[in-house]
């Protein structure tokens, strides 16, 4: 019965939504009841749309391909992108489409063709999310405005909705959730109901007294490591038995269909039980990390690789057409940059994200949290030279980032062993060029990152023991030309600033090492103000904004997934107020040499050009090919209301030279606009503050901030490619 009046409630609805299509659009009502067939009424529409351009010249070149960049598209009209998008329908009408979020079906991409049946035809088609976004699109071309001019007032009155880490108020939670997890932990230990041969506390103590000792281990990363939570069961009694009875069954589905499950105590204890009425939500970006959805469940042992370069056969260039020394520990896509995942540790993690990246990798195990297992053999040493003497061979490498996993979830031995290596493959490089005439010198190596989440999920491990391993391999590294050391890192929110990780960020830049946030735009983290509240925490203790990372993945990831139009979105209309004027370019180039003064530099950039915070991050999304960009084109819509966007490589950087056969990339959304505006409603915020959202359809990335730009080398390097077959 309840089915049946939905049914009818969603006809009705699509009814109603067709209607007010055509009343509010009589020339569009016109050309339908004109039009013989659907191919001509898209052909009459297209007339019509180019003779709205006509006196547009600039939006016509940009839509003929005949200009591009991110300067023009913030110049083209508002209605002028809609008018884009009609067009983009039009052309792109009858397209077979592979939908990966339906497992590989094949759609046909034909928005107006499901109007015309739907008005002329009477047929039952398209529900009413794709008719929303019709309705939005012929009002935009209308010149409907929706909200799209915010004041920075605005934003920063969203930005004060977010707590910080920080907050004293924040703080005494985390106080309260860290002495309830540490009382159950030290009760298990003592019980011998979980064990460890490194944490073991003496019988002769008083509880009172274990517990104090449990306190101390607390400061140690190697506590949090081992007594991760790995079970619902345990997770919940930590949350003093507050995850609701479906979160529960997920999870125990999660287990039993083999997901890994990796929290450690100390990030626990940053999710709120039972908070106070001002902390309420205010930890939803943390939970999504912690919490699986339901679509990654249904999902796990179906889920494909979302980047084509993690396929990599033996022998066999990748998409991106390099030639790789081992299958899995070198990734690579752009000539000047390379990813070294090491047979280590650092294949692991300190936390399982539930919006991972690499959860393909756990499907198919080359990923794990058996800590032991992954300790490195033997055979690690020769493959890392050989992995050493490949890029020692290479002829456009600058810059090597190590990542996993997490790097600095390496021991300091290993860390040392891949920094000795490094450096002397540098070396060896600077030296052969040495008999190079110029112009057939091989790029020399100018940066070395390490990619980790440990400075939030679990900042202990910044010891000075591992500062100390940081800052020797600069000290020498520096001498033979390397210029930029940077620990990559990713926080999701503002409340994972904590007094901790603030002060395992100081270590770092005491080290010489800059610090660089990417975070990825999940759902949580997109909403009003969220962002900017990071980037802004992220400045006050020293870090610097890198990536804005729309979530990868197919229908695993749909939960988490925010729009590619609420990305465009949040950078034109929130991040835009931390624009850094131009007259301070030269000013901030020099701070990846001053990491030690890192903290002074952002202030007073801050204060003499009178920004809340540095917006030097670029919004991206890793391609289901190769690279990354934000340059995009909605070409059409399906009939749930999920965009289908044509991506173009990102054409402000160096790319392989396979990049031009690969051609644009076609991505279907795994959530419409309307999903994800009741999504927000649901998590609390007023879905009206989003409305220009309907109106983002075109995305350009952005140019890399100078802090991030290459240093020039006093001689001309070779145009050969080497370790590459096309």
């Amino acid at each position: 019965m309840i089915e049946n009046e939905r049914s009818l409630n969603e006809k009705q609805k699509r009814k109603e939504l067709i209607n007010l299509i055509l009343n509010e659009n009589p020339e569009l009502n016109r050309i339908i009841e004109t039009s013989s067939s659907d191919k001509e009424m898209k052909e009459n529409l297209k007339a019509f749309v180019l003779e709205y351009l006509e006196d547009k010249p600039e939006t016509l070149k940009f839509y003929k391909f005949e200009i591009e960049g991110h300067d023009v598209v913030e110049k083209l009209p508002w209605e002028d992108l809609a008018a884009i998008r009609v067009l983009d329908y039009i052309d792109n009408s009858g397209k077979e489409i592979e939908d990966l979020n339906l497992r590989g079906k094949k759609i046909i991409n034909d928005p107006f063709g499901m109007l015309w049946r739907a008005v002329k035809e009477g047929e039952e088609i398209g529900n009413c999310d794709f008719y929303e976004d019709m309705l939005y699109l012929f009002r935009q071309l209308n010149g409907e405005r929706f909200n799209k001019d915010i004041s920075e007032e605005k934003v920063k009155e969203w930005m004060d909705r977010h707590h910080s880490g920080l907050d004293e108020r924040i703080i005494k939670l985390r106080e309260k959730n860290k002495k309830r997890i540490i009382e159950i932990l030290t009760k298990k230990i003592d019980s011998k109901e979980i064990r460890s041969s490194e944490f073991v506390l003496p019988e002769s103590l008083s509880f009172d007294k274990k517990i104090e000792m449990v306190n101390e281990w607390w400061d140690d990363e190697r506590f949090h490591l081992r007594f991760a939570i790995r079970s619902p069961d345990l997770l919940n009694e930590l949350l003093d038995f507050t995850i609701d009875d479906k979160t529960l069954s997920l999870l125990y589905k999660a287990e039993k269909k083999g997901i890994p499950f990796f929290v450690n105590p100390y990030y626990l204890s940053l999710v709120n039980v039972n908070p106070p009425e001002f902390a309420k939500s205010k930890d939803l970006a943390i939970r999504y990390y912690v919490f699986y959805s339901e679509e990654l469940v249904e999902e796990y042992g179906n889920i494909v690789a979302w980047e084509k370069e993690d396929e990599v056969e033996p022998g066999k260039p990748n998409a991106a057409g390099w030639i790789l020394p081992t299958e899995t520990n070198v990734h690579r896509r752009y000539p000047e940059v390379a990813i070294l995942i090491p047979d280590t540790v650092g294949r692991a993690c300190g936390g399982l994200c539930a919006s991972c990246q690499r959860m393909y990798d756990f499907q198919r195990g080359n990923l794990n949290f058996n800590l032991e297992e992954l300790k490195p053999e033997k055979a690690w040493d020769e493959k890392l030279k050989k992995i050493m003497k490949y890029w020692e061979e290479d002829s456009q490498l600058r810059g090597i980032l190590v990542t996993g996993g997490d790097a600095l979830m390496n021991s300091n031995e290993s860390l040392k062993q891949i920094f000795d290596a490094i450096y002397e493959m540098a070396l060896n490089k600077k030296e052969a060029n040495k008999k190079r005439k110029d112009g057939e010198k091989y790029a020399e190596i100018l940066r070395v990152r390490l990619g980790t989440r440990l400075l939030a999920y679990s900042p202990q491990r910044v010891t000075p023991e591992l500062t100390k391993v940081l800052s020797d391999f600069k000290a020498k590294a520096k001498k033979i030309g390397i210029k930029q050391f940077v620990i990559q890192t990713h926080f999701q929110s503002a409340m994972e600033v904590t007094p901790e990780s603030r002060l395992a960020v100081k270590k770092i830049n005491d080290s010489g090492w800059l610090v660089t946030n990417q975070l990825v735009f999940t759902a949580a983290a997109s909403r009003r103000g969220h962002t900017a509240k990071l980037r802004q925490v992220l400045n006050d203790i020293g870090v610097l904004p890198y990536y804005t990372f729309s979530v990868k993945g197919y229908r695993e990831n749909s939960f988490k997934f925010a729009t590619n139009a609420r990305a465009v979105q949040e950078q034109i209309e929130e991040k835009v107020i931390g624009t850094i004027p131009k007259e301070y370019k030269d000013f901030i180039k020099k701070f990846p040499a001053e990491p030690e003064n890192i903290v002074e530099n952002i202030n007073k950039l801050r204060k003499d050009a009178n920004i809340p915070f540095m917006a030097i991050d670029r919004n991206v999304i890793n391609l289901p090919a190769v690279g990354k960009s934000m340059t995009f084109s909605v070409i059409g819509i399906t009939e749930d209301g999920r965009r289908i966007l044509e991506f173009d490589h990102d054409h402000t950087r160096n790319h392989s030279p396979i990049i031009e056969k690969l051609g644009k990339i076609t991505i279907v959304e795994s959530k419409s606009i309307r999903d994800y505006l009741n999504q927000i409603e649901d998590e609390g915020d007023d879905p009206s503050e989003y409305e220009s959202i309907w109106g983002y359809s075109i995305g350009e990335t952005e140019k890399v901030t100078s802090i991030y730009e290459y240093s020039e080398y006093d001689f001309k390097v070779t145009d050969k490619i080497t370790n590459f077959k096309d």
